[in-house]
């Protein structure tokens, strides 16, 4: 029986990740990815021109699944509040959450383990990279303004700069999950973000 071509289309891209993740884009071969995949190498390229296409197929499969998360996150936020101040620290709360449950390291982020060999990459590929964290950027960005404007902060703050601040505590608290080997380390460094905002914004939590 064959092998449905979806199936394997899968099959080939998740090995690749995986194998990105850990050994980054220029350690990884075609022949470890099909490796992994349990397919042929006839297979790989009957769905991938090139290790640069599937670069390209992979980042934007990541991406989307990314911005699935954002916008998911933030429609639940709106759901369990009208106020944009809180929106965005139940955002950050269901992250943090949901990272607290982790009892392996987190794996890493596709987009950080491009940034670092961006030499290797095509600039579509690096586009698509590069428009994911601008979303992130303006999505956040546009609650964290309507939260200025109800909410004066006690301190001037820029707010796309705050937003950015979000993403780096993302990549920085993923890199030191998996360097010092402890799960609990983004969900940490999540909670500090939100006691940072809960502290700009003066927000005072009942007894």
């Amino acid at each position: 029986m064959s092998r449905d071509p979806e199936v394997t289309r899968s099959a080939i891209l998740d090995s690749a990740e995986a194998l990105i993740l850990d050994h980054g884009f220029a350690g990884t071969t075609v022949d470890a990815v099909v490796e992994g995949a349990g397919v042929t190498k006839g297979a790989f390229f009957h769905h991938f021109e090139s290790k640069s296409d599937l670069a390209h197929a992979l980042v934007e499969r990541y991406a989307a699944l990314d911005a699935g998360h954002l916008e998911e996150g933030l429609d639940r936020a709106e759901r369990l509040s009208p106020d944009p101040l809180h929106q965005v620290l139940i955002f950050v709360g269901l992250f943090q959450e949901q990272m607290e449950k982790l009892t392996e390291p987190y794996p890493g982020c596709l987009f950080a383990a491009y940034c670092y060999q961006t030499g290797l990459l095509e600039e579509p590929t690096l586009e698509v990279v590069r428009s994911a964290m601008l979303t992130w950027r303006e999505r956040l960005g546009e609650k964290l303004r309507e939260a200025v404007e109800r909410h004066p902060p006690r301190r001037p703050v820029e707010v796309e700069s705050l937003a950015d601040m979000l993403t780096v505590i993302f990549e920085g608290a993923f890199i030191l999950s998996k360097t010092l080997g402890e799960p609990a380390a983004v969900g940490a460094q999540l909670a500090h973000y939100r006691r940072y905002l809960e502290l700009l914004f003066g927000v005072v939590e009942e007894p």
